[in-house]
């Protein structure tokens, strides 16, 4: 018999990169599930618009991922002007293209920084908070790319593998704790990220608003592994069972190993120039800080 799904209803859930794509319309499906939700994002102007667009139960904070100083202040101030953290989404992140041997090292360290570091800081902000509490759901945001590998996408594919790992592995520390922890693993999603990107043959984009939902619905219904859309799960333990060369030789059919190679630059000059751009300053010190960043 199946488990009464949770209420979210007045939940404390915090969002990172939550101003744009698959974190504003996680927001947006939260606040419908009657959520109370901070949206943290380096872009602070842009979550604050957001906050407003989504009303009076979603807040704005500026965010730097990559500090666990700046995701400390986050928190407190979540904590401090919402409630005690129910969920934390750990959905920022960026993916710039091109092949390995023509990546310049400061953008393989900025998708560690952001990718994976991110997610760490923020388990280990986050997880002290719920474990006296004996309760909590931690939602890592990784991918399709976190279960194999994707020309062009090397350094991307890495991170994501390493968010996969890491939310195994904490599952497996956190069991008997009362604390939830779900690996989102999306594939193409139609936001900015993968501007300029075609799906396959037989695939289409997903929308952020399937993402949302499927949060949601892990959240209502606790799981562990959350594929979007589900079939793509359930292509993923099909290939698992096929000998390598002829999984690669089907993958090579459906063009999985041609998508990136084949993307339009131009058509995702201005994402690739943003997240080019993406590497935070530090904050400006101050008696509150995340308080004063509070929309």
């Amino acid at each position: 018999m199946a488990k009464p799904a949770r209420t979210l209803h007045g939940r404390t859930v915090a969002i990172t990169g939550g101003a744009r794509g698959i974190g504003k319309a996680t927001a947006a499906a939260l606040v419908r599930a009657g959520a109370r939700v901070a949206i943290g994002d380096l872009d602070v102007d842009l979550a604050r618009a957001t906050a407003e667009e989504l009303g009076p139960d979603v807040r704005a904070y500026e965010l730097d991922v990559t500090s666990r100083p700046s995701f400390a202040g986050f928190l407190d101030a979540v904590e401090r002007n919402i409630g005690p953290l129910d969920v934390l989404v750990n959905n920022a992140g960026i993916m710039p293209i091109s092949p390995l041997l023509e990546e310049d090292d400061a953008t393989a360290v900025r998708l560690l920084d952001i990718n994976v570091h991110g997610v760490i800081f923020g388990m280990k902000e986050a997880l002290p908070r719920m474990l006296p509490r004996g309760g909590g759901h931690v939602v890592n945001l990784a991918s399709v790319a976190g279960k194999a590998g994707f020309p062009h996408l090397a350094t991307y594919c890495a991170t994501k593998h390493a968010v996969v790992g890491l939310s195994e592995a904490m599952r497996a520390e956190l069991r008997g704790s009362g604390i939830e922890i779900s690996c989102v693993m999306p594939a193409l999603v139609n936001t900015e990220l993968t501007s300029g990107v075609d799906a396959g043959r037989g695939v289409h984009k997903a929308e952020p608003e399937d993402v949302a939902d499927s949060i949601v619905e892990a959240l209502r219904q606790p799981r562990f592994e959350v594929y979007v859309p589900r079939s793509v799960g359930r292509i993923k333990r099909f290939l698992d069972f096929m000998p390598r060369s002829a999984a690669e030789a089907l993958g090579r059919l459906l063009d999985s190993d041609k998508v990136m190679a084949r993307a339009d630059m131009a058509g995702r000059a201005a994402y690739e120039r943003r997240i080019a751009g993406a590497e935070p300053t530090p904050l400006e010190p101050a008696e509150d800080p995340a308080e004063q960043k509070v929309a």
